[in-house]
């Protein structure tokens, strides 16, 4: 997804990412990894280095100041699309879902998810790799659990739902002046030939069927024209869905508010135009009113959780 329009991601994988963080399983059942690649281990333990060094592992500080931080250590690395489906591609089964992990390269939803992900496992005491995954699963599926393709939270709205819902996430769209977008959301279903996975007839269904739920759970949206009076009140790390008018799609890309040593609220993201992950050259409103089909966005504060 980026700001040039929609682009294979949208397609294809999301339609639209501590002593005080509470237990949950690694379910080892279930870690079946696609990844990680060379190098990612040892970049990940270089990060979580970083953010224990700078007093940002201990909980002690707003979760998004780290998971900034995790975002401006990624500054450079490439935009790859897909890197959720990669499997499919690669000849394997429709109904499978490996847990995808990567560290090195970047779509705008799986940035957000491992920035997330590395802020939270660096104030856990057994923060390592496994538990770096442990967060992004719980993050990237419906309840934290991993049950095949249609479990995934493919539409990021419900990511955000769904996450504020295991107290994750903090929808931000009430305290800025949201708009309810009723609109149904059945990009997936009107696409099928788009989406690998859909060629299995129960995966098919099983994502018509959730669209349908779907319905019940209008979004949030804070409309464009609002954006330059409540861009104050976001705080660097919120998480930031870019929304649009693309007839049963939520949004288009994703990315993190990241404000400068000036006090310009900016993007930190991974856009496909720009080829890596970057801060935006202009304000949150600016990139908003470069997107094609915008009519604003969805904002969330991440939560230990």
């Amino acid at each position: 997804m980026d700001q040039n329009g929609i682009t294979r991601r949208a397609f294809l994988g999301y339609a639209g990412a501590a002593a005080l963080l509470l237990p949950f399983p690694l379910r080892a059942r279930a870690m079946t990894l696609a990844g990680p690649e060379d190098g990612d281990r040892e970049r990940l333990a270089a990060w979580l280095r970083t953010l224990r060094a700078e007093g940002l592992g201990d909980g002690s500080v707003p979760l998004g100041r780290a998971v900034a931080r995790v975002g401006e250590l990624a500054l450079g690395a490439p935009y790859a699309a897909s890197t959720l489906e990669h499997y499919l591609a690669d000849g394997g089964s429709p109904g499978a879902e490996p847990l995808t992990l990567h560290l090195s390269k970047f779509d705008c939803v799986s940035l957000v998810e491992s920035a997330l992900a590395v802020a939270r496992a660096a104030a856990a005491p057994d923060g390592g790799w496994d538990r770096f995954a442990a967060e992004v699963e719980r993050m990237r599926y419906r309840g934290g659990v991993r049950r095949g393709y249609a479990s995934r939270l493919h539409y990021f709205s419900e990511w955000m739902r769904d996450g504020e819902r295991r107290g994750l996430l903090r929808d931000l769209g009430p305290a800025l002046g949201a708009v309810r977008d009723e609109r149904p959301l059945r990009f997936m279903s009107e696409h099928r030939g788009s989406y690998a996975a859909l060629r299995d007839d129960a995966t098919f269904q099983a994502i018509v069927q959730r669209e349908r739920a779907l319905d019940c759970c209008p979004r949030n949206l804070v409309p464009r024209a609002r954006i330059p009076e409540v861009a104050s009140r976001l705080e660097t790390g919120d998480v930031l869905a870019f929304a649009t008018s693309i007839a049963g799609l939520d949004v288009t890309h994703t990315g993190f508010a990241w404000r400068d040593r000036a006090g310009v609220m900016r993007v930190l993201h991974a856009p496909l135009s720009g080829g890596v992950v970057q801060v935006s050259s202009g304000t949150v409103a600016d990139y908003v009113n470069g997107l094609r089909s915008s009519t604003g966005i969805l904002a969330a504060r991440p939560l230990r959780g």
